[in-house]
């Protein structure tokens, strides 16, 4: 597994990924059990999935890229023609959005940070990863702007900071300021750098622009260097709070907080905002996959129901 993380971090994919290829790889050898790493043995595991754990589409292609990812580039071969493979396709569904009220429900049923978070997820269409993982340097307060750094395959791109809340936001930057001091004042006051950042800029993680904006309240220490890191607020103190968010305001939607994205695209789709505009914002590299939102918007547009010219 070890050669597997080594091979994802040379090609910088995110941890996330590491993670899922990491746990398909171990899978896919542990059903072998023993067996040698052949293309009949794939097909067989992949069609376990399918058949008899009966995972969703999206898990079952999750994990054939798992198994290409660990011939490619770890064994360094071609896992051949997997002839005989049960393929499933993706269903084509209409994502999940909260209405405006829906949104301003559970926004007024958030408190602290968590609320924040939240309110900038649905203000900027920005995936919950790269909110968190928002560095002080990144938002610009004067122009309105969140850069987004190394988001959704590799790229950057700029993003909306919501005037509601941008007092906010300075207000804990100013906080987040105060206890960068003290975290310096006891030795401590480091961020974690991407990449070899820490090597070329050895102080750059104790510089306040590298912080992270949604600090966690724990400082962890580096196995590798001994710096006490404070990295940022765990996603899932996030969802708990929007969970239960949901919970007190008796909305039933299978919603998590990537609905808020899903949220701020049609929300602008339906103010008329041109859907290229709509595409950068998201940072979608395709057209097509901005225009999913268009299916939740547009056919109810305008459109009155028979019964309702009786």
């Amino acid at each position: 597994m070890a050669q597997v993380g080594l091979a994802c971090r040379r090609r910088h994919l995110s941890r996330s990924t590491e993670a899922a290829y990491r746990y398909w790889a171990r899978r896919l050898i542990d059903f072998l059990d023993g067996q040698a790493l052949e293309t009949a043995g794939v097909v067989r595991f992949l069609d376990q999935l399918a058949s008899v754990e009966h995972v969703s589409a999206s898990t079952h292609l999750q994990a054939l890229h798992g198994v290409l990812f660990l011939f490619r580039h770890v064994l360094e071969r071609e896992v051949g023609r997997l002839d005989g493979l049960r393929t499933m396709r993706r269903p084509a569904r209409v994502p999940v959005v909260l209405s405006v009220e829906e949104v301003r429900a559970i926004l007024n049923a958030m408190r602290g940070m968590p609320r924040l978070v939240a309110a900038l997820l649905y203000g900027s269409g920005m995936r919950v990863g790269e909110a968190l993982a928002l560095r002080i340097k990144d938002v610009d307060f004067r122009a309105g702007t969140i850069t987004v750094r190394a988001g959704k395959g590799a790229k950057d791109r700029v993003a909306i900071l919501p005037r509601r809340v941008r007092d906010s936001m300075h207000r804990l930057a100013l906080w987040r300021l105060a206890l960068h001091k003290r975290d310096l004042a006891q030795g401590g006051g480091h961020a974690p750098l991407p990449n070899a950042l820490e090597r070329k800029y050895p102080s750059a993680s104790r510089a306040f622009g590298w912080q992270f904006m949604f600090a966690s309240s724990a400082v962890r220490p580096c196995p590798r260097t001994g710096h006490r890191l404070r990295w940022h607020l765990s996603p899932s103190t996030v969802q708990e709070a929007f969970h239960e968010a949901l919970r007190m305001t008796n909305c039933h939607k299978q919603a998590s907080l990537h609905v808020l994205r899903h949220s701020f695209a049609t929300h602008l789709l339906a103010q008329g905002v041109d859907i290229r505009t709509i595409q950068q914002l998201l940072g979608h590299r395709h057209l097509d996959t901005t225009m999913i939102y268009t299916h939740v918007h547009q056919p109810v547009r305008g459109t009155v129901s028979p019964l309702d010219r009786f």
